[in-house]
C-alpha cells in the first residue's frame, strides 16, 4: 500500500469516526429538556474574579452582580495589575449595600503565575473570612471572567434538585454566550469588510459554545464525565476542599485549570454537572491572531492533562465510556497532527497529479472519482456546517435560514485554525514552554473614578481578604 493510499484510507476513517462523534452529541443535544430550579437561599454564594488588567470591565461587572445577585459576596483577585483594576475596585460604590466585596491583592514576584494561581488565593480568602461551623455543603464558589455576566436566575438554576440539590454534585458549569455578538460594529475607525469579519468571527464563537461545546457538555451527562470551564464555574466548598493538594491550592499548574480541576474532582468521587437553563456572557475575540492565541494556550492545557489519564484508568470513578469519552478529548490536538498529515498528502498528490497529469485526473474524475470527491468533501465540511441550522433552531430562532447555513460553512473553516493551533501547541510542549498570554478587554471603556475618590483611597492591601467597605 502507497503513502497515498494509507492517507486516504486514515482520512476516511478519522472522518467517519468524527461524523459518528457529532451524529452522537447531536442527538442528546435536540433532546435536551429544561430542569427544575431551586431555592437560592439556601446557600452561601461567593464569586471568585480573577483580574489582571482589567480596568475596561471590572466595574460594570460589578454593578451587574449588585444589581442581580444582591447578597452575594465577590472576591476580587487583582494578579498584580499595571493599571488601575485595584484602585477601581475599591473605590466602587461604597454606598452599594447590595453587594459584598472585597480585594484580594497579589504581589511580584509570586503573582502573574497562572490563573489556577490566583483561583486559589481567592480561596484562601474565601476559607480565612467563613464564620466557624459553616457547612461546606452549603458553600458555592463560581468563578467569573472579569467580563462575565451570569444570567439573572443562575442561582436558582445551580440550586436544583438536578444539580446542588443533589448532595453527589461537585460543580456545574453553566452554557457560555458571546455578549458581544450583536454588536454592529465591532472595529470603530476600521473599514466594512474587517467590521463584517469581526462580526462574524464572534457570532462563530457564541455558534462554537452554544452549538458544539454545548452539545459535548450535555453528552458528557450520559458517560458522567462533565468538566468545568473557566467562566461561569460553580463548585461546592467542600468539593474543593477534597481535592486540595495542601496550602490551599484545589486548582493545579495546567494551563487548563478549570479542565484539571474538573477531572480532579471526577477522581474525589464527585460528579459534575452541566444546564443550558443558565449561562455566562462573555467578551468574544474579534481578532483572529488572538483566537488562535487563546485556543494554543487551550490545546496545550488539554495536552498538560495527559499525566492524568493513568491515574483515571483505574479509578472507579471512571466507567469505560467515560475513560473512552475522556480519553478522546485530550487526544483531540494529536488527532489533528495526525489529521494535518493524512489530509495533506492526498490533496498535495491530487493537485500535483492535476498539474502533471491532467489525462489521468479527468478519467479518475469520470470513472466514480467525482462521488468520491463530494463523499469526502461531506465528511471534511458537512459535519461542521450542521452547526449552522442547528444553532438557529435552538438558540436564535430569528436567524434567516441563509444566514444560518452561511454560519455553518463558516464554521468548518473556522475548525480548519484547529490544525495550526495543534501544531504551535505541540511546538510549545516540545519547547517546554507554558507561559501564556493575557488577552485584552477591548468592548467596554473603563469607569471614570473622581479625583477625590482617588486620593482618599487607602494604600494597596498587604494580606488577602482587603474589603472594599
Amino acid at each position: 500500500m502507497t503513502l497515498l493510499d494509507t492517507s486516504v484510507s486514515l482520512s476516511f476513517v478519522l472522518g467517519i469516526g468524527f461524523l459518528a462523534y457529532v451524529v452522537v452529541i447531536v442527538r442528546g443535544y435536540l433532546r435536551d429538556r429544561p430542569a427544575l430550579p431551586g431555592d437560592p437561599d439556601g446557600f452561601g454564594w461567593h464569586f471568585l474574579i480573577p483580574c489582571r488588567d482589567e480596568e475596561a470591565v471590572i466595574a460594570t461587572t460589578l454593578d451587574y452582580l449588585a444589581e442581580h445577585f444582591a447578597g452575594a459576596t465577590v472576591w476580587v483577585v487583582d494578579d498584580a495589575s499595571a493599571d488601575r483594576t485595584a484602585e477601581l475596585v475599591r473605590t466602587w460604590p461604597a454606598t452599594c449595600d447590595r453587594l459584598t466585596v472585597h480585594l484580594v491583592s497579589r504581589r511580584l514576584p509570586e503573582a502573574r503565575t497562572g490563573k489556577g494561581d490566583a483561583l486559589n488565593a481567592g480561596y484562601r480568602a474565601v476559607e480565612a473570612a467563613l464564620p466557624a461551623g459553616t457547612d461546606p455543603e452549603r458553600v458555592v464558589l463560581c468563578v467569573l471572567d472579569a467580563d462575565g455576566r451570569p444570567s439573572p436566575g443562575a442561582l436558582a438554576v445551580c440550586a436544583g434538585p438536578a444539580l446542588f440539590g443533589d448532595p453527589g454534585i461537585g460543580a456545574v458549569q453553566v452554557e457560555v454566550r458571546m455578549s458581544n455578538r450583536d454588536v454592529p460594529r465591532p472595529l470603530p475607525g476600521r473599514g466594512a469588510l474587517a467590521n463584517r469579519r469581526a462580526r462574524l468571527l464572534a457570532r462563530l464563537q457564541d455558534i462554537e459554545f452554544r452549538g458544539p461545546i454545548s452539545a459535548m457538555q450535555i453528552t458528557r451527562r450520559r458517560t458522567g464525565t462533565v468538566n468545568v470551564g473557566g467562566n461561569g464555574q460553580f463548585t461546592r466548598l467542600s468539593a474543593l476542599r477534597s481535592v486540595d493538594r495542601g496550602g490551599g491550592r484545589p486548582w493545579g499548574k495546567a494551563l487548563l485549570e478549570d479542565y484539571e480541576l474538573g477531572l480532579r474532582l471526577m477522581l474525589a468521587g464527585w460528579r459534575n454537572g452541566y444546564t443550558t437553563d443558565a449561562w455566562v456572557d462573555q467578551e468574544a475575540l474579534w481578532s483572529v491572531r488572538q483566537l488562535i492565541t487563546q485556543r494554543v494556550r487551550w490545546a496545550q492545557g488539554s495536552m498538560q492533562c495527559t499525566r492524568y489519564l493513568r491515574e483515571i484508568w483505574g479509578s472507579r470513578a471512571f466507567g469505560t465510556a467515560g475513560f473512552l469519552e475522556v480519553l478522546y478529548f485530550m487526544s483531540q490536538p494529536w488527532l489533528q497532527l495526525v489529521g494535518l498529515l493524512v489530509y495533506t498528502v492526498p490533496i498535495a498528490a491530487f493537485g500535483y497529479n492535476l498539474v502533471v497529469y491532467p489525462e489521468f485526473v479527468l478519467a479518475f474524475l469520470r470513472q466514480g472519482g467525482a462521488l468520491l470527491l463530494t463523499l469526502y468533501l461531506l465528511l471534511g465540511v458537512g459535519e461542521f456546517a450542521i452547526w449552522g441550522p442547528l444553532y438557529r433552531r435552538r438558540c436564535e430562532p430569528g436567524t434567516g435560514r441563509r444566514a444560518a447555513l452561511g454560519y455553518g460553512l463558516a464554521l468548518a473553516l473556522y475548525a480548519a485554525t484547529t490544525y495550526l493551533v495543534a501544531v504551535r501547541a505541540a511546538w510549545r510542549m516540545l519547547c517546554r514552554r507554558s507561559s501564556w498570554h493575557k488577552t485584552a478587554r477591548v468592548a467596554v471603556a473603563p469607569a471614570p473614578v473622581a479625583p477625590a475618590a482617588v486620593a482618599s483611597a487607602p494604600p494597596p492591601a498587604a494580606v488577602l481578604g482587603e474589603p472594599v467597605r
